[in-house]
């Protein structure tokens, strides 16, 4: 005879899911965020913070990148291109 109530202690045991503990996804949804952490270092900001850094990086979208890096720096960039360009016709440049 095979007995069958050992599993069922093992079920018994373990308790339900409250459903009750568990939050809605529409609450979630339209929950206000309050805080918010920084795009930049991750650090912890108001929401008036957050906002404020979101326009000044929004500003900073209309100028062209290559007015953002030094003249020094685009040159390099620029003679690497030059330099991944010409491996493919001469592979033997270090």
């Amino acid at each position: 005879m095979v007995n069958l109530s050992f599993p069922n202690q093992i079920f018994a045991e373990n308790k339900p899911y409250s459903l009750q503990e568990d939050t809605p996804e529409e609450v979630l949804r339209a929950e206000i965020y309050t805080d918010a952490r920084s795009p930049i270092d991750g650090k912890q900001l108001s929401a008036a913070e957050y906002t404020e850094l979101m326009e000044k990086m929004r500003s900073l979208d209309s100028i062209p990148p290559e007015d953002l890096v030094s003249p020094k720096v685009r040159e390099v960039i620029d003679l690497l291109k030059l330099r991944k360009f010409l491996r493919q016709f001469i592979p033997f440049i270090p």
